[in-house]
């Protein structure tokens, strides 16, 4: 029930056509103990799973090829800096949106692992809505097991 609350909660936002929260870090190289999986890859939509271990920091990156990002905590204990904002604590199940290029970085704080969802909209309008209206039963199942 709480799975099938937070999809809808994401769709709508992203129907709404409001902005959300802002790829690569700098260097181009991994961050240690972050593993980004990709769920999805369609021309309207991407989803991006992302688990980090224990102290794991995902530096500083922007999103220059997306219009918007949503950024959803899943599980463990993230803390997420946008911009040069102070750190904020992100609880699982809570939304974050971003709009194309807004530099953010987040790091698990916690002694378990912890995971986010990405959901990047690459095209806004008509075909992107029936596109993420489609992606419902994947999102609910991203958001309960991730990539098996």
């Amino acid at each position: 029930m709480r799975h099938s609350f937070i999809v809808l909660a994401i769709a709508a936002a992203v129907l709404s056509g409001r902005p959300v929260l802002g790829q690569a870090p700098p260097g181009g190289e991994p961050d240690p103990g972050v593993r980004p999986t990709r769920l999805l890859d369609r021309p309207e939509v991407r989803i991006t799973r992302v688990e980090l271990q224990p102290g794991a920091t995902r530096r500083s990156h922007t999103h220059d090829d997306v219009v918007y990002h949503l950024w959803v905590p899943v599980e463990g204990k993230l803390q997420l800096t946008v911009a040069s904002d102070a750190p904020v604590a992100a609880q699982s199940g809570q939304a974050f949106f971003f709009k194309k290029g807004t530099p953010h970085g987040f790091k698990n704080v916690g002694t378990t692992p912890a995971a986010v969802l990405e959901i990047f909209v690459k095209q806004a309008g008509p075909a992107a809505q029936a596109a993420l209206r489609d992606l419902a039963p994947e999102l609910a199942a991203a958001l309960v097991g991730g990539a098996q």
